[in-house]
């Protein structure tokens, strides 16, 4: 589906939450009667939308299998995948062409319950740990958004999650923060030479055109989906790709042109090889964004997110832009 296709086929829907989500979140209680409305940081219900399914509309996975990666035969080398690399288990990497369609794989490795979590519509993949003051949460797809970014839930609670940030929004766990782990975004041809033994998400077992990519061209638009806030600053386009860590954002053309920079103790390493989920039908043929790692003075991988600038701008609005 063309995004123009995607904007028809949901315009009613969004039309129909702007009108009457406003300042009262009764609209949402209906269908969130378990859910603590009270407790919040939400200032303006306005800022809630529908993104068109409802909730589990977009199904997470808690059932993940992996294979050797020397048995995978479906996905093509530039296709993007987001790595897990974590201390006492096998490299494992989650294809985008499966979390495209289910946005959360909810996972264990090496006794840490993780959630690998990607939001098409701000370019967002992060890993989180799903412990949180003792307890483990499984988190699902609330069907919402805020500024373009995907809102989870945890099933526990029902409080929600703001997926760009790691922090809880709504109900029980407002204010709380996940950790997030140092994974990345890169190609599968990256991942199996350097992990020739490691794993790989198997393809899901639901009816779904995984490989395909429902956004076509929407990288390269002018102006973000279901998204009103401010455009980013310093003429930055609003869907140009930054690397945040933390509060700060350097911009992948930056990164192209200098493809090595070492600034505020942490270094980051471009490179191409790596295509855009966000561009062409069949997600492996967009075109070539690279991948980015960023490490410590001592070589050791930092949590951060490739993110649209828009998304940056809008959850850090204070946030140091990185330029020069």
């Amino acid at each position: 589906m063309h995004l123009t296709h995607l904007i028809a086929a949901t315009a009613i829907a969004i039309g129909g939450a702007m009108s009457t989500a406003n300042a009262d979140p009764s609209f949402w209680k209906f269908e969130w009667p378990n859910t603590d409305f009270e407790n919040t940081t939400v200032e303006n219900w306005v800022e809630i939308l529908s993104g068109g399914p409802p909730k589990d509309g977009i199904p997470a996975l808690d059932e993940v299998s992996f294979i050797p990666a020397a048995s995978e035969t479906r996905l093509v080398d530039m296709e993007p995948v987001i790595t897990v690399e974590i201390d006492g288990a096998e490299p494992r990497t989650y294809p985008i062409r499966y979390l495209t369609w289910h946005e959360i794989a909810n996972d264990t490795v090496n006794g840490i319950p993780i959630a690998v979590t990607f939001c098409p519509l701000c370019n967002s993949g992060i890993t989180f740990d799903r412990r949180v003051d003792g307890q483990t949460l499984s988190f699902g797809v609330s069907g919402k958004l805020r500024n373009s970014d995907m809102v989870m839930y945890d099933r526990e609670t029902e409080s929600w999650w703001q997926q760009a940030i790691g922090t809880g929004i709504v109900g029980e766990l407002t204010g709380v923060e996940l950790t997030q782990l140092p994974t990345w975004m890169e190609s599968w041809a990256e991942f199996k030479a350097r992990n020739p033994e490691g794993l790989v998400m198997d393809e899901p077992r639901w009816p779904r055109q995984y490989g395909r990519n429902p956004y076509v061209g929407y990288d390269t638009s002018t102006r973000p989906f279901l998204y009103s806030g401010e455009l980013p600053p310093h003429d930055i386009p609003a869907l140009m790709r930054v690397v945040r860590v933390a509060e700060k954002a350097w911009t992948f053309d930056r990164l192209r042109e200098e493809e090595v920079i070492t600034q505020d103790g942490i270094t980051l390493s471009w490179r191409a090889g790596q295509a855009s989920a966000l561009d062409q039908y069949t997600i492996g043929a967009g075109r070539d964004v690279g991948t980015v790692r960023v490490r410590d003075a001592s070589g050791n991988d930092l949590p951060h997110d490739v993110m649209f600038a828009f998304a940056f701008h809008a959850f850090f609005p204070d946030g140091d832009w990185k330029l020069n």
